[in-house]
């Protein structure tokens, strides 16, 4: 995902989860009524779902109306149910005795309703009404009963019932489109990949479609609003590189398509799996964005298909979409580019980490203050770091083993890190440790003097930031008088380390970090 402004402050709770672990959700299926002539939508919500536990109720989130916003269930019916009742954000399912483990039941939940958030029902930049999902983090519970966690992915299927002029996209594959006599159309999308709910999607408006091919069997297309088709075609025209780029890189693209849609949401881009959404304003016809779109396309990989395992592991997420940016740009632009990139963002890191106190794996943080520089920008720097100490050949066999482990699954830091420990053979521990758990970053003061007798050089680095004391290599490059260079690494493994080397002739001066290889703030000083 991609931000409009890059850190949003509205706040939204973390929902309770007490009973999350008890069921397991493997298929929804939607069938959702749209109109023009209200914001109310109607529902029905067919909901498999497999015990885990041997219970007597459970929960499922949705918001419930309060002062005209809101859905109003109607009707509850299905397997063993004895009764219900509703909360503000979930509703409480009773259950008749003899719930065994392992256990399969099906529910239909019938409701309707204006939804506060999450099904945005408004008009584009043109005036013409649209409606679009905009679920992340956790806001799908305002318009769908589900169970609104990352850690709970399951199969869905949208058929929506909208007026006849609307074209409906979805995740997935299109089962059926009908006209009915009543002016309306059915569009029933499936997606029989297992996702979580904040890349769940539907989106209706007056579109124009554009097929511009396949890569490996997958059909790329670009729906934009018609008033700018031929500017949004272009600018989405090259998704189909990017896809291509990614499938060789990491694996297989998981889904059966790939649409790209110029959308009406509150970020600048969202990458609702196989139908990603963009900021309506995205659409320039310069094709400025390739950044934006890389971006959202790596996450059907990293996001969608390896999941997080909850919003604390953030990072796994879109640390990895904005470091597989960089390394996109890399290939096409060349090692400058991405080096520019990592300077860009290590400023961002650094102004950010120094006022916030937070640490990248942050289970303390509101889920949308979790869209900050710690979980894009860090954990960019941390991928980049990795592959900098590990080698691009270990690095770039980790993430594939990374992937293939946990596509389709949920995962966690830790999980990363014993996927790197493996293929490398090296003990990570420490680097995940002082990288991912600490709120502080590395500040050297980097002083150096040149020993005339000894033809030496004497370096001092000296950690000077709080807490954490951080063990690291780092890379310095000498310019000699005679316009040769030296270039040496040292590994720094303490608080305040000395190094001393032969050096021929005295330095002119001494760069830290020449390759943008680390992430740290501080000071080269030469000692008279």
């Amino acid at each position: 995902m991609k931000l409009k402004i890059l850190y949003l402050t509205l706040f939204l709770p973390l929902l309770a989860c007490s009973q999350k672990n008890f069921i397991d959700i493997i298929h929804y299926k939607f069938e959702i009524e749209l109109s023009d002539k209200s914001d109310t939508i109607y529902g029905q919500a067919e909901i498999k779902l497999k015990y885990l536990q041997s219970l007597s109720s459970f929960k499922l989130d949705l918001v419930q109306s309060t002062e005209g916003e809101g859905m109003k269930v109607l009707k509850i019916s299905g397997n063993n149910i004895s009764s219900f009742t509703k909360g503000t954000d979930d509703i409480t399912i009773f259950l008749l005795p003899g719930i065994k483990i392992g256990d399969t039941a099906t529910f239909t939940i019938i409701y309707s309703g204006i939804p506060a958030e999450g099904l945005i029902i408004s008009k584009n930049r043109y005036g013409h009404r649209c409606f679009f999902s905009d679920n992340w983090p956790n806001r799908a519970h305002n318009w769908i009963p589900c169970i609104d966690d990352p850690a709970d992915k399951a199969a869905v299927e949208f058929i929506v019932t909208a007026p006849s002029h609307y074209q409906v996209i979805s995740n997935g594959l299109l089962i059926e489109e009908t006209n009915l006599p009543d002016n309306n159309k059915i569009t029933h999308w499936k997606e029989e990949v297992p996702l979580p709910t904040k890349v769940m999607v539907i989106g209706a408006a007056d579109f124009a479609v554009n097929y511009i091919g396949d890569v490996n069997c997958v059909p790329v297309s670009s729906w934009v609003f018609p008033e700018n088709k031929s500017e949004g075609f272009n600018d989405f025209r090259q998704a189909k590189d990017i896809l291509s780029f990614y499938i060789n890189y990491i694996g297989p693209y998981p889904y059966k398509k790939l649409a790209n849609v110029q959308s009406k949401i509150i970020f600048g881009g969202m990458e609702n799996a196989s139908a990603i959404f963009y900021s309506e304003n995205s659409v320039s016809g310069n094709q400025q964005d390739e950044s934006l779109l890389a971006h959202e396309i790596v996450h059907q990989w990293f996001g969608n298909m390896a999941t997080e395992k909850s919003f604390a592991h953030l990072w796994l997420s879109e640390g990895f979409a904005t470091y597989f940016t960089h390394i996109y740009i890399e290939t096409k632009y060349g090692t400058d580019s991405l080096n520019k990139e990592m300077q860009q963002d290590r400023q961002e890191v650094i102004d950010f980490v120094n006022t916030s106190g937070k640490p990248v794996v942050d289970a303390d943080t509101s889920y949308m203050e979790l869209l900050n520089a710690n979980s894009y920008q860090k954990g960019s720097w941390v991928l980049h770091m990795l592959r900098r100490e590990l080698g691009d050949s270990v690095f770039h066999k980790s993430i594939r083993q990374y992937y293939a482990t946990y596509a389709g699954k949920n995962a966690g830091t830790d999980d990363l890190r014993i996927i790197f420990e493996s293929v490398s053979g090296k003990d990570l521990k420490k680097f995940f440790s002082q990288w991912l758990y600490s709120s502080v970053n590395p500040k050297l003061k980097i002083t150096w003097k040149y020993l005339w007798k000894e033809k030496k050089i004497k370096v001092d680095i000296m950690q000077i930031q709080n807490e954490t004391v951080f063990n690291f290599p780092i890379n310095i490059e000498l310019s000699l008088a005679s316009g040769k260079k030296m270039a040496k690494t040292l590994t720094v493994d303490s608080q305040t380390k000395s190094f001393s080397f032969p050096v021929s002739e005295r330095p002119l001066k001494i760069e830290a970090d020449p390759a943008t290889s680390l992430l740290f703030e501080g000071t080269v000083t030469e000692l008279k």
